[in-house]
């Protein structure tokens, strides 16, 4: 029988699947898109771990109905270990409380970011996919979120605000952080084809102006079960699995099961956390 370091090595050494869940401004339903999504995954046997990184309003606990005494901001004052904090929903998801309050991950110090990436690198028992529920809009701490993670999920609505600002989320994110591919969710529409139309429309400006490739993964339909849900404090494919909305979570999931795992190095999950904390590098001026 394998030894309890070298069982630990072969859990971090295992390349994890990082998700980033963003949208181009509030009112998207993102959260509650990362939210189903990784509890949907969670019912697939997937070990899944659900990180809430609106560090400035973090609300993943409250649409779980969750009550951390604890969040990622008592990790990164080192007055709490990663394991203390997660809370594990009934349907096995492990959730990392929002940090509210901390709103830039690069005024961390050095020994805060060492802690963190120690922390998520030793993580107890096994991970095979980290949901991370970005903030809306083009912060900073969005756009590093994106630009580490392997997928980047990006959520529209058929709305003018929308898709104007989901077109200058992806403008920002290919032209200067070398995001390339997107995965695109259409959320809350109204009719069958509707999220398709939408995406196209915005797929006509993408392929005119900018270097990115778009995938269109679905839409989840505009259902009066997800609203009850949220106001339960509840995944809606947890309580009204046979919904429509439920239905389409559990198809956005499948989906997400065969997106390409990442190889070597890059898919190890202390490389994301390290590829999130870096600093840019200094831009040299040249006096005159």
């Amino acid at each position: 029988m394998p030894q309890p370091e070298l069982r630990a090595h072969a859990l971090a050494a295992s390349p994890v699947q990082v998700i980033a869940v963003t949208g181009g401004k509030g009112g998207t339903g993102k959260t509650s898109v990362a939210v189903n999504l990784a509890t949907c995954l969670a019912q697939f046997g997937r070990h899944t771990l659900l990180l809430d990184g609106d560090l400035g309003l973090a609300n993943v606990d409250v649409l779980l109905g969750l009550t951390p005494r604890c969040t990622l901001e008592h990790v990164l004052r080192g007055e709490r270990r990663l394991e203390e904090v997660i809370v594990t929903t009934a349907a096995g998801v492990r959730v990392v409380p929002g940090a509210s309050g901390v709103t830039r991950l690069a005024t961390l110090g050095s020994t805060e970011q060492a802690g963190l990436i120690q922390a998520f690198s030793a993580l107890a028992g096994p991970l095979e996919v980290l949901v991370v529920d970005t903030a809306a809009g083009i912060s900073e701490t969005v756009l590093r979120f994106c630009q580490s993670a392997q997928q980047v999920l990006v959520v529209l609505r058929d709305e003018p605000a929308s898709l104007t600002d989901t077109y200058a989320l992806i403008k920002v994110l290919s032209r200067s952080h070398g995001v390339r591919q997107f995965r695109v969710l259409a959320n809350m529409t109204r009719a069958p084809g509707q999220g398709e139309a939408v995406f196209r429309r915005l797929q006509r400006v993408t392929d005119r102006y900018l270097t990115a490739a778009l995938d269109f993964v679905g839409e989840i339909p505009e259902d009066g079960a997800l609203q009850k849900s949220i106001q339960a404090q509840r995944a809606v494919v947890e309580l009204f699995p046979g919904s429509p909305a439920a239905q389409a979570f559990r198809r956005l999931a499948q989906t997400a099961g065969r997106w390409p795992l990442p190889v070597g190095p890059s898919g190890r999950l202390e490389f994301f956390f390290e590829r999130l904390l870096q600093r840019p590098a200094p831009q040299l001026k040249v006096l005159k």
